[in-house]
Order: structure tokens, then C-alpha cells, then sequence
């Protein structure tokens, strides 16, 4: 990817990230979030692909995640999360978001009823943000204003929301947990077949599939101290669940997810200690 003049603005793609940025002529100079401590630059160095170029060479998919669908974009694209779909009586919300939209999955959660809002756990997450919101009619996109430095393509269907929790329907609350990213968020749902945390990679599900785990930066090897981390289990704390989905396909813990949540914070305070 080079960055020669389009001829017209664009919303161009960090390579590395997936984070889509303001509309302009040419590609940007710099990532911020790519070069902020907890990310990285290529090693090629910084490069740019526009949402044309994206789809050309990948995919979205939709698959049922532990019972949850999900999408994501093959070849591997990125990051490589996948985002969620939390469906409830009082209205569906997209949780995390990936660098595309396809025709397919918006007829496919329109099928279920559509989206009333999208809710993301931190900007390595933001990717094609406000396509999925203007593919929904502009439906609302809280993150917390903890984050709002990380908005690279800032619109008004943001909402940067301030506090601890933040009540999205009945069903699904926000809980500011901080720790990877100050303003990093997880969503509670109540649902039939075990409450659930959507969780991103603020809890990070380990390969075992029966703990999770803290990190400040995952790519670099940094660890979160303990005060981040018994901040996290302070916040969720008051929250019943039995599942915790996290940020890729398959590393969900499904049943006793609570129990677990606390054996990892013992074992994670014990092995920093």
C-alpha cells in the first residue's frame, strides 16, 4: 500500500489495526493507536488500505459462536477478533466491530430484528465503526469517554459515555473496567441460558478455556498490576454470569464463568506478586 493521492477523500484503513480513519485525500501519516505502547507498527512500516481495496481480497463470515453469532473477515484480516451480536426482547447490540460491512450480514441481523445501538470494549475493537452504524440507520455507539482520544473518525452517532455502568435496554449493561485501555468496557447480559460478559480482550480467555487473563499490552508483553486488576474484579463484582465471551472465535468460558473469573484473579495477583 502506497500513499499517492486518491483523487477524493477516503476513509482509508490502517493495515496493521483495522481502525478506519476521517475521510481525506491521501492516506494519514501516522496510526496513534498503532503507535501507542500497547500496539505496534509493521514491521514493514505504516500502511493504508482503503474499504474497495479490503473487499476485493476478503470476506465477512457469520458463524454461531457458543450460541451467539458472530462475524468476522476471512483471510484473517487485522487484529483478528470477531464482533458479537447480543440479541435481546428490547432491541439487538452489535458488541466489538470488524473493518468490513457486507450486504449479507446486515440482511442477516435485520432478519433478527436489526440493531438498536453498538457498543465497543476499546479502540483496537473501533475498526469500521460508523459503516456498521450508517448501515443501521446511524444507530447510537457508546464507548466510554475515557477513550475518546482513540477516535480516529469521529461522527455524531458517538456516544461517549461517562461513570461506571451505563444501562442499554433491560437486558444489557456497560461496566467500565478499565485496565487495558482506561475506558475499557464489558457488556452483562441477561439472557435465557446463562447470563453472560462480552468481554473483548479486557478479560482475555485463555487458551484453556477456563481462565482468564490481564493484560496492559498483549503484542508487547506487558502485564496489568495488581491495583487494574482488583479494580476489575471490583467492578464486576455485583454481576451474576456463567459465560464469558471473548475477543476470537472459540475462546469463550461457558458454564461457572464467575467461579473461574475469580480463581484467575488469584492465580494472575499470585504469579505478579
Amino acid at each position: 500500500m502506497d500513499s499517492r493521492k486518491t483523487g477524493r477523500p477516503t476513509c482509508f484503513l490502517c493495515l496493521q489495526c483495522g481502525v478506519q480513519f476521517a475521510a481525506a485525500a491521501t492516506p494519514p501519516q501516522h496510526c496513534p493507536i498503532c503507535e501507542d505502547e500497547r500496539q505496534y507498527v509493521r514491521w514493514e512500516g505504516q500502511a493504508w488500505i482503503t474499504p474497495e481495496q479490503l473487499a476485493a481480497r476478503h470476506r465477512v463470515v457469520m458463524k454461531d459462536d457458543a450460541g451467539v453469532l458472530a462475524f468476522g473477515i476471512e483471510p484473517r484480516f487485522a487484529i483478528g477478533h470477531r464482533a458479537l451480536l447480543a440479541q435481546t426482547p428490547h432491541g439487538n447490540v452489535l458488541w466489538d466491530c470488524i473493518s468490513m460491512v457486507s450486504d449479507e450480514a446486515v440482511a442477516e441481523i435485520n432478519r433478527r430484528g436489526g440493531l438498536t445501538a453498538i457498543a465497543i470494549s476499546h479502540c483496537h475493537y473501533y475498526s469500521a465503526m460508523i459503516e456498521w452504524s450508517e448501515a443501521f440507520g446511524g444507530v447510537p455507539i457508546y464507548l466510554h469517554a475515557d477513550d475518546r482520544k482513540w477516535i480516529m473518525r469521529p461522527h455524531p452517532a458517538v456516544v461517549s459515555w461517562q461513570g461506571e455502568t451505563r444501562t442499554l435496554n433491560p437486558s444489557l449493561t456497560l461496566i467500565r473496567c478499565g485496565g487495558h485501555f482506561a475506558g475499557g468496557q464489558v457488556l452483562h447480559w441477561k439472557r435465557d441460558g446463562g447470563d453472560a460478559i462480552l468481554a473483548g480482550d479486557i478479560l482475555q480467555v485463555t487458551p484453556t478455556r477456563r481462565h482468564v487473563s490481564f493484560m496492559y499490552s498483549y503484542p508487547n508483553y506487558i502485564p496489568l498490576n495488581a491495583p487494574k486488576v482488583l479494580r476489575i474484579a471490583s467492578a464486576l463484582e455485583p454481576f451474576a454470569f456463567d459465560h464469558i465471551y471473548g475477543a476470537w472465535w472459540n475462546q469463550n468460558v461457558i458454564g461457572d464463568a464467575k467461579t473461574a473469573f475469580a480463581r484467575s484473579v488469584a492465580r494472575y495477583l499470585a504469579a505478579i506478586a
